[in-house]
């Protein structure tokens, strides 16, 4: 019989390397599903829905809320971020232990639900090394960098 698998949640300020940390371990080890999550944000220069995330719009992410198909969400800097239940409970009955790569607020409503999940909180070296990041992307607008500065500041 198949060991169920468990869930590792991956969190951390926008910035500090959890995506780097994800696919280090999706390259090293063939056990670890990585849970897609869903967004209402825009997507970044060659991201791909599907991939990254499933990109929705804020009507189609709320008629997901309505229907309870996540096993978290929150909103962070204006957008709706979540992690859809199906898929997550689908690799974890098949023995896949699943990567949830987060915000805070959604980790700690995984703790709840999930006992047994694994939390890693992942920081940048420094404050100057976080903004060095977010600015190094070229991503988001300086109103977007400062809010998730702000953000990070406040739940360190």
């Amino acid at each position: 019989m198949q060991n169920k698998g468990i869930l590792m949640v991956i969190s951390g300020f926008s910035g500090a390397g959890k995506g780097t940390l994800v696919k280090k371990l999706l390259s090293e080890y063939d056990n670890y599903a990585l849970s897609i999550s869903m967004t209402t944000r825009q997507p970044r220069e060659g991201e791909e829905d599907g991939r990254e995330y499933f990109f929705r719009t804020r009507e189609q992410f709320e008629e997901n809320i309505a229907k309870n198909g996540f096993i978290e969400y929150a909103q962070y800097c204006g957008n709706y971020y979540g992690t859809p239940k199906a898929y997550v409970e689908e690799q974890m009955q098949a023995g896949r232990d699943v990567i949830l790569e987060i915000e805070i607020q959604g980790a700690m409503k995984i703790k709840e639900q999930f006992p047994e999940s694994l939390l890693l909180f992942v920081t940048p070296p420094s404050a100057e090394e976080l903004q060095k990041r977010l600015v190094g992307r070229g991503t988001e607008t300086a109103d977007v960098i400062a809010q998730r500065l702000s953000r990070a500041y406040e739940e360190s």
